[in-house]
C-alpha cells in the first residue's frame, strides 16, 4: 500500500469534500481517504492504481491539483 497527499484547489464547502471523497473512493484500489477542505489524504494499492488515476479523478469531479 502507498499513500499520497494531495492539494487540490477549487474546494471551499462540505459538498466539495464529499465530491472529492467519492471521486478518489471510486477508483479502483483506493483503500481509504481523508478529504479535508483544499488537501485529500489517499491509502491506495499500486497494483491497481496510481497517483494520475487519482489526480484525474479528482480533475473529473471538476477541481484542480494544486502544485
Amino acid at each position: 500500500m502507498s499513500e499520497i497527499t494531495l492539494k487540490i484547489d477549487g474546494m471551499s464547502c462540505g459538498h466539495c469534500v464529499m465530491s472529492v471523497k467519492k471521486a478518489i473512493e471510486g477508483v479502483e484500489g483506493v483503500s481509504a481517504s481523508e478529504v479535508a477542505v483544499g488537501t485529500a489524504k489517499v491509502v491506495y494499492d499500486e497494483s491497481k492504481t496510481d497517483t494520475d488515476t487519482i489526480t484525474d479523478a479528482v480533475r473529473n469531479a471538476g477541481y484542480r491539483i494544486a502544485g
